[in-house]
C-alpha cells in the first residue's frame, strides 16, 4: 500500500514538473516576443481582425514586417477609390529588395459592409489579391481604437457615405508609427523613402 501512495505522488510530481516547465517555456516564449516593443506599438492592441481570406489574426502577427496602411471602405466612390490609387502607386515605386520586407494593408471603416467576402471581391476587382496586399475588418469598437492611434477621423453621413481623414501610415517593424502621408495624389516621395529608410532599419 505505501508503495502504492509512493509511486502516486511521484507521477503527481512528475505531471505538476512538466506542466510548470511547460508553462515557463510559454513564458518565457511570449517574453522574447514581446522584447523590442516599445509602449507606442500598435502590436500592444489586443483586438483581433479579419483577413480578405476569413482568417483571424492580431496586429502583432504582423511584426518583422514594415507596414503602410490606410483606412478606407470599399463601398466608398469619392476619396476612397483615390487612396487605393496612391497605395498601388508607392508600391509600385518601391525597389524590389524592399518589397519583400513590407505588407500593404487596408482597414476597413465599415465593417458591417466589409465583410471578409467583400473585401475578397474588391482585392481582386483591384488586382491586390495577392502579397503584399492585405485586407482587414474587426468590430466597430476595435475600428474606433485603432482609428484614434492613426489620428484618422471618421463619421458616417448616410447609410453607405462616411466622412474621414485621407492619411497613409507608415510603421516599423517593432509597430511603430514613423511616418504618415495626408491628402489625396499628393506626392509620396517622402512616403517612399521613409518605407526603404525604415525597412534598412533591423
Amino acid at each position: 500500500m505505501k508503495k502504492i501512495i509512493y509511486f502516486s505522488l511521484l507521477t503527481l510530481f512528475l505531471v505538476s514538473s512538466c506542466k510548470q516547465s511547460a508553462n515557463k517555456e510559454i513564458e518565457e516564449i511570449a517574453q522574447e516576443r514581446s522584447e523590442g516593443i516599445s509602449e507606442m506599438s500598435v502590436y500592444n492592441l489586443p483586438a483581433t481582425w479579419t483577413n480578405q481570406d476569413n482568417e483571424d489574426i492580431q496586429l502583432k502577427d504582423l511584426e518583422g514586417d514594415v507596414l503602410v496602411m490606410v483606412m478606407i471602405y470599399t463601398s466608398c466612390k469619392a476619396a476612397c477609390p483615390r487612396l487605393v490609387a496612391d497605395m498601388r502607386n508607392i508600391e509600385e515605386k518601391l525597389p524590389d529588395e524592399v518589397k519583400d520586407d513590407v505588407k500593404m494593408i487596408f482597414v476597413s471603416i465599415d465593417p458591417e459592409t466589409d465583410t471578409p467576402e467583400r473585401l475578397k471581391a474588391f482585392a481582386k476587382e483591384n488586382f491586390m489579391d495577392q502579397d503584399p496586399w492585405i485586407f482587414l475588418r474587426s468590430s466597430e469598437e476595435n475600428t474606433r481604437e485603432f482609428a484614434a492611434v492613426l489620428a484618422v477621423n471618421y463619421k458616417q453621413i448616410t447609410p453607405l457615405d462616411f466622412s474621414h481623414s485621407n492619411i497613409i501610415s507608415v510603421f516599423n517593424r517593432q509597430g511603430e508609427l514613423v511616418f504618415q502621408q495626408e491628402g489625396l495624389g499628393v506626392n509620396s516621395d517622402n512616403t517612399i523613402r521613409n518605407i526603404k529608410e525604415t525597412v534598412s532599419e533591423r
